[in-house]
């Protein structure tokens, strides 16, 4: 290896942006170190406030920073992560605009992933119940809420429109009372502005297990004073209940009540990252163990931070809890104890009290906890509110922009205006021209192709470089199920004759298939058989 020393910061939420900026400031002038950081976007989101994007209270793009503004010297790979090899010191990430995995090595790996909504094997919820974590999902929600805002405004049956109008939210930590707090808000007053005025006929239930709202958050008074002003507002309070399942039609709580509804959304439950839980470390809640320095205990040179990382925290002998202020002062420090590592230098010990917690509850009110003795509510609290988090938001111009957002705000109502991301994820059809490359042998297997109309040959290259012809495919065949099956590389090229379309089934929607449809991948098993004791002739 070279005398280079690489650092792999794996997550671009607050642990490892935070991380990558100060390990700039302390190593970005070194030429003997590189920093990396890997996210599947090219942007942080700045998460207190993305319950407003659903309301509209700011824009879309007003949470958002591009990482590389923010870690200039810092090299980014928008790419997702596909393994960690621990032994090798190796980071594989999912093939780019080639269709090739990368392969980084590390000299220090940051594990800094945070945690997933994650639905698998709740039965429902998976299929029908809307995430809240991510702008993709605060965009995909305020779309939907307007959609059945206009679909109620031409309903005439009157227990359909209702359950059009009903919306339930799962969870009762700071996520699920702001986001139902904004959505009550921006519901009542976008209805009031529909051809028939239903704003009253809104029904927004909050689901949550304990027996207040923010009871693990907040002092008992102001849990109960948010729980008093929601309901206030006409938001249903459901406590001490979970939300069981869901179907396209309603929510069922555990005990076993249906509230008849489309909009279900779960900002619960919360789990490491699938790459974290797949990793021989000692691991406790799903977080990863490690020291007061947060290097991962048994392990040189691998760190962990924010919620990926169970932290003890030097200042009150607990552990770290999961939040933004916690992983900003997180990274601050291991950022230094990695400059020391390499320099040479004394380790720091994570320390830090908490500031407080805060709290929206819409419409210009909150709840805040300061020093663990200050109180606050209502309005003063929402003004400590905003400024706190306008504060704290990286970058002057996204201080400006958001600032400009509140002040229309006062001014005009929200915008309802939906902006639609179609996904193309599904199954598409695709035209090659002569000449061209389907995949080429070595390229990973992500798609079965079905041959609509014109002709592919099938080629591989022997050792000595030989091309060797193996079949031509004619309209009515498929052709990739073999890496698609064995999940492995493509073993062979499939290059154009005559112009072809084509159908391609993405290998999410394959798995599904063969998972649930025994004769349909016994077919395909048949088939591959087939073709490989023909290849080995």
């Amino acid at each position: 290896m070279s005398d280079r020393i690489r650092i792999v910061i794996l997550g671009g939420g607050f642990g490892g942006v935070y991380t990558a900026m100060h390990l700039e400031r302390l190593l970005g002038r070194d030429s003997r170190v590189e920093i990396a950081l890997v996210n599947r976007e090219n942007y942080f989101v700045f998460q207190p406030l993305l319950a407003e994007v659903v309301s509209g209270n700011i824009g879309l793009l007003d949470t958002v920073s591009p990482i590389s503004r923010l870690i200039p010297r810092c090299r980014l790979y928008v790419r997702q992560v596909e393994s960690v090899d621990l032994e090798a010191r190796t980071v594989t990430l999912a093939p780019g605009s080639r269709p090739q995995p990368l392969v980084l090595s590390y000299d220090h790996l940051v594990l800094a992933t945070g945690t997933v909504t994650d639905f698998r094997g709740m039965t429902g919820l998976q299929q029908h119940a809307m995430p809240f974590k991510t702008l993709a999902d605060a965009v995909r929600l305020r779309n939907h809420l307007i959609t059945v805002l206009h679909e109620a405004d031409i309903e005439a049956d009157d227990a359909r429109r209702q359950q059009l109008l009903s919306f339930v939210v799962a969870g009762g930590g700071f996520s699920g009372v702001e986001v139902a707090a904004e959505m009550n808000d921006f519901l009542r007053a976008a209805a009031a502005r529909l051809h028939t005025d239903r704003s009253r006929e809104i029904r927004v239930v909050l689901v949550h297990s304990g027996q207040r709202i923010l009871e693990r958050e907040l002092s008992p008074s102001l849990g109960l004073y948010a729980q008093k002003i929601l309901q206030r507002r006409g938001v249903e309070i459901r406590l001490g209940q979970r939300l069981l399942t869901a179907t396209g039609d309603a929510a069922v709580l555990a005990n076993g009540e249906r509230i008849a509804a489309r909009t279900v959304v779960s900002t619960v439950p919360a789990f490491a990252n699938p790459l974290l839980a797949a990793l021989p470390l000692p691991q406790e809640g799903g977080r990863i163990l490690v020291d007061g320095h947060m290097e991962v205990v048994g392990h040189a040179n691998l760190w962990a931070v924010g919620d990926a990382a169970r932290i003890p925290n030097g200042a009150d002998g607990e552990f770290a809890p999961p939040t933004a202020q916690h992983a900003t002062r997180e990274a601050a420090v291991l950022a230094a104890n990695i400059a020391a590592r390499i320099r040479g230098g004394r380790l720091q010990k994570f320390a830090f009290p908490g500031l407080g917690k805060m709290g929206s509850l819409g419409h210009r009110s909150a709840v805040a906890e300061l020093f663990g003795r200050i109180r606050l509510s209502g309005f003063p609290a929402w003004v400590m509110w905003r400024f706190v988090y306008w504060w704290k938001l990286p970058g002057f111009d996204r201080k400006l922009r958001v600032a400009f957002s509140w002040l229309l705000d006062l001014l005009v109502p929200p915008e309802t205006v939906q902006l639609r991301l179609e996904s193309h994820g599904g199954v598409q059809e695709l035209h090659f021209e002569p000449g061209e490359y389907v995949f080429r042998e070595g390229d990973r297997g992500d798609s079965l192709y079905v041959l609509i109309s014109g002709s592919a040959e099938v080629v591989t290259t022997g050792e000595n470089g030989a091309e060797r012809v193996l079949t031509v495919l004619q309209a009515g065949q498929f052709f990739g199920e073999i890496a698609m099956l064995q999940q492995r590389n493509r073993t062979a090229s499939v290059r154009c004759c005559t112009a072809m379309n084509v159908v391609a089934l993405p290998q999410g929607q394959f798995q599904t298939l063969a998972r649930h449809l025994p004769q349909f991948r016994e077919g395909f098993e048949s088939t591959m058989a087939e073709r490989l004791q023909r290849d080995a002739e």
